[in-house]
C-alpha cells in the first residue's frame, strides 16, 4: 500500500481529516504502521510504552492479568478508535496488554511526544481528542456505576443501548448493529457470565425486543432497549 493510500485511510476520519501534509507528517505515522495476525499482542504488560495506537482495521482487545492469573478484558475496541496511553501520560498502562482479535488487525501508531507537539500547535484537533477522551472516560464510569448498582439483565440492556447508540442511526427507532461479541465477550464486559448473558438474549428474543445471528442484532424497537422499565 502506497504512502497517499495509507493517509487516506487515516483522515476518512473525523479526528484526523482537517491535518495538512505538514502535520500529517509531524505525527511520523508512515513508518509506524502495523499489520497483525489474529492473536498477536500489540503490547503486554506494558509498564513503559509510550505510544498512541488508532485502528484502521479490525478489533482489539484491551486486558490486564489479575493476581490470580485471570485474564480479564477491559475493553473491546474496534476500527476509528485509539488506544495506549490515551491520556497522554507516560509509562501510566500499569501492566495492560492489548491483543489484535478475531481477525488480523491494521493499525497506525505514534509517540506521545509527537502527538503532544501537533497538539499545542492545533487547538482544534486538542478540543476533538479531549471530546473523545472525555467520552471514553464516562463509558468506564457508566460500566462501574452500573456494577455497583443494577442487576445483570439491567447491564445488558444498558451494554445493548450502548451498542446501538455507537452504530446505529440515532434518529431511527429500529436498529441493526454488527454482532462483533461473543456472549463470553459480552459477560465479560458487565461483569456476568456466559450463561446468563445466552439466557437473557434468549428471553430478550423470545420477548420480540431483539433478533441475532452470527452477524448483526437487531432492535426492532430500541426504545425498549433504552428504558429497562419497560422490559418485563
Amino acid at each position: 500500500m502506497s504512502v497517499d493510500d495509507k493517509w487516506l485511510l487515516i483522515r476518512k476520519y473525523d479526528l484526523w481529516a482537517h491535518l495538512t501534509d505538514e502535520e500529517y507528517e509531524e505525527l511520523n505515522i508512515v513508518p509506524n504502521f502495523i499489520e497483525a495476525p489474529k492473536g498477536d499482542y500489540i503490547y503486554f504488560e506494558a509498564f513503559h510504552h509510550n505510544k498512541l495506537y488508532f485502528v484502521k482495521e479490525g478489533y482489539i482487545r484491551i486486558g490486564f492479568i489479575d493476581d490470580s492469573g485471570k485474564e480479564v478484558i477491559k475493553e473491546i475496541i474496534q476500527k476509528g478508535e485509539l488506544f495506549g496511553q490515551i491520556t497522554l501520560e507516560k509509562g501510566s498502562l500499569n501492566g495492560e496488554f492489548a491483543q489484535a482479535y478475531k481477525t488480523g488487525v491494521s493499525l497506525c501508531a505514534f509517540s506521545i511526544d509527537d502527538f503532544q507537539k501537533l497538539l499545542q500547535k492545533k487547538p482544534s484537533l486538542a478540543l476533538k481528542y479531549s471530546k473523545q477522551v472525555g467520552s471514553k472516560f464516562r463509558q468506564v464510569e457508566n460500566r462501574l456505576m452500573n456494577l455497583l448498582n443494577k442487576d445483570v439483565k439491567s447491564r445488558l440492556l444498558d451494554f445493548l443501548w450502548q451498542l446501538a447508540q455507537k452504530h446505529a442511526d440515532p434518529t431511527a427507532n429500529t436498529a441493526c448493529i454488527p454482532n462483533y461479541l461473543t456472549h463470553e465477550d459480552i459477560a465479560n464486559l458487565i461483569g456476568s457470565s456466559r450463561q446468563t448473558v445466552t439466557t437473557f438474549f434468549n428471553e430478550l428474543a423470545t420477548n420480540g425486543l431483539i433478533t441475532y445471528n452470527r452477524q448483526e442484532i437487531c432492535f426492532p424497537d430500541v426504545k425498549k432497549i433504552q428504558n429497562p422499565a419497560t422490559v418485563a
